[in-house]
């Protein structure tokens, strides 16, 4: 009887040992899972997209925001382990073109009212009265002010704004890897021409110029709180933030949105399918709006059934 309860009380502890065995080890299964869901839940994302093409090639394509401020440098390394792969950098425009002699001063005679015209001589009063409202709290004269397209004012005043809250379009992505690619002697192309671009806003009717500057106006009461908010879903790579933030403005325009945005991703798309093609990857840097929502180029990509990875 002593042996028969000593071989229960054996058997009793082996299947107890064995039980603790497994449970433990199903309690470290579930530890690492845990681990591993929460370490990819806090995988830090960017605004920095691998994208592989249905017949191979590879491209990256980094949303940028085109003013930064220093506190956002470094980036993270995955913009550089990104860039360190390619040999050509594609932006919007190439800055080089931007910022030739002769460029600034086509942006200058561009944005410039025809002769004999003023800025108050093509708003409406109500539009003007804010003009003056604003210039003045921002301590500007009003006088050159005037000799500026309605388009090219809302574009000052707005990167007045940004400035002020401490974002410099010399920190912005667009620019850092352009003086990158000088240092790594990387080639650079553009998607468009300066010419092109200032032909988005000049080629406006005087209608759409005057709302566009009274949207500015209207906005930059809460610019620097909108453009920290965006700042920091930028640097976390929340591309839906980033979407609800931009485009909720900009979709409440149906013209401008499809001219400033949908038309443009458009003929970029080609543009981009024909980089798939190079035996290197191609750097691809435009404006983090350009990425975003159903008509973004990420969605355009994914349709036509490209592997589009955050990195």
């Amino acid at each position: 009887m002593r042996v028969m309860l000593g071989a229960r009380a054996l058997a009793a502890r082996l299947v107890s040992r064995r039980a603790y065995i497994v449970a433990r080890r199903i309690s470290l299964v579930v530890a690492l899972c845990t681990i591993t869901a929460l370490q990819v839940a806090a995988a830090p994302a960017n605004f920095l997209w691998k994208v592989t093409g249905p017949r191979g090639g590879t491209m990256f394509l980094a949303g940028s925001l085109h003013l930064l401020t220093r506190e956002y440098y470094p980036l993270a390394p995955a913009f550089d382990e990104a860039f360190a792969q390619a040999d050509l950098l594609v932006e919007e425009l190439d800055l080089g073109e931007m910022m030739a002699s002769s460029s600034q001063m086509l942006m200058l005679q561009r944005g410039m009212m025809p002769a004999g015209q003023t800025l108050e001589s093509v708003l409406t009063p109500r539009t003007m009265t804010a003009v003056k409202a604003k210039v003045t709290e921002m301590g500007l004269p009003m006088a050159p002010l005037q000799l500026f397209k309605p388009w090219a004012l809302a574009l000052t005043l707005q990167g007045l704004e940004w400035q002020k809250a401490g974002f410099d379009p010399e920190l912005g992505l667009d620019r850092h890897f352009y003086d990158r690619s000088k240092e790594k002697n990387v080639g650079v192309q553009g998607l468009e021409s300066l010419d092109f671009q200032i032909a988005q806003f000049d080629g406006l009717s005087m209608p759409l110029q005057d709302k566009m500057l009274s949207d500015t106006l209207k906005e930059m009461g809460t610019t620097q709180e909108a453009v920290g908010e965006m700042a920091r879903a930028w640097k976390t790579g929340d591309a839906p933030a980033i979407e609800r933030i931009v485009l909720r403005d900009l979709k409440s325009d149906p013209q401008m949105y499809q001219r400033l945005l949908v038309d443009r991703n458009r003929a970029w798309l080609p543009k981009l399918e024909a980089l798939f093609a190079r035996p290197t990857p191609a750097f691809v840097v435009v404006g983090a709006a350009h990425l975003v929502g159903s008509d973004g180029l990420i969605a355009m990509l994914k349709a036509k059934g490209y592997t589009v990875v955050q990195e």
